[in-house]
């Protein structure tokens, strides 16, 4: 495993949502992809079979702030300011990929995008735009 991918696992671990969902990291070259394995208990309409709309969201915030651990060089973890987010199509009860695009990280807040989608990457289920706070200033009294 290379020093990459060990940051990219040991983020995630940071973060005990992400194992309780069984989301798990592929690193090839520069591009960070999130894969959350189906299971049963992520579907929030079992009518349709649909996946959960947080399931998704939380997989799409979980892959902009592992790219942003792994793409800076504080030891702190990324804290989301704000996220907003696009359904565009149900989840099916298949694997679901994520891939964020960290669009500009300035002193303090990162802007980023994410789109999650299942076997076709050009047809996304979901898409999300959202401010990260990356680092903080000193606090003096």
């Amino acid at each position: 495993m290379s020093q990459e991918q060990d940051r990219v696992t040991a983020a995630l671990a940071r973060v005990p949502y992400a194992k309780f969902l069984g989301v798990r990291a592929e690193l090839k070259g520069d591009e960070l992809t999130l894969v959350l394995p189906f299971a049963d208990h992520l579907i929030g309409n079992p009518m349709l079979p649909a996946l959960h709309g947080g399931v998704v969201g939380a997989l799409m915030e979980l892959a902009a702030i592992t790219q942003l651990a792994v793409s800076g060089k504080a030891e702190k973890f990324p804290k989301t300011i704000d996220i907003s987010i696009d359904y565009l199509r149900s989840g099916k009860p298949v694997d679901t990929y994520a891939r964020a695009r960290v669009v500009k990280i300035g002193r303090r807040i990162a802007n980023v995008q994410v789109e999650a989608w299942q076997g076709e990457r050009t047809q996304p289920i979901a898409a999300l735009h959202g401010h990260f706070l990356v680092a903080e200033e000193d606090s003096a009294a």
